[in-house]
């Protein structure tokens, strides 16, 4: 009996932890990735500029490259109402000029990395303020927009 009344719990908690799972092919999964992969590349180009990685200037130009396109992607994925599992705050949907305005800057802030990556020789000392602007711009969109 003991041994059925565990397996039974098991197979809630099993059933229940997959409740929270987002749909990868959802809009908002599809966010997460697109958001996930932002992160990522810019935790690459941010360990570049603070020492923690070797500063590989091709590295960092293909990376600033694909932050660029990245954050282009994101804004596609926002449908008419707010999933009922995103961490964006309601402001998103009730004051989309201001989110779309935010989203524009920071396209335009990769943009100006990519085109700081331009310019040889391309170092830390070089791209470390494009990249600060790009940091700015995803702290002030988060600080408006992401409920934490």
């Amino acid at each position: 009996m003991k041994l059925l009344s565990l397996s039974l719990s098991l197979i809630a908690i099993f059933v229940l932890a997959g409740c929270d799972r987002i749909d990868p092919n959802s809009p908002l999964g599809k966010r997460k990735a697109i958001y996930q992969q932002m992160l990522d590349t810019k935790e690459d180009l941010g360990g570049m500029l603070r020492g923690r990685l070797a500063f590989d200037p091709q590295g960092f130009t293909d990376g600033a490259a694909k932050l660029d396109e990245l954050s282009r992607q994101p804004w596609h994925y926002y449908p008419e109402v707010k999933e009922e599992q995103s961490d964006a705050r309601e402001d998103v949907w009730q004051q989309q000029e201001r989110f779309n305005q935010m989203a524009r800057e920071l396209e335009a802030n990769t943009a100006a990395l990519v085109a700081a990556t331009a310019q040889s020789p391309v170092s830390a000392d070089s791209v470390a303020p494009a990249f600060q602007r790009v940091e700015d711009a995803c702290e002030a969109c988060h600080q408006e927009f992401r409920a934490y």
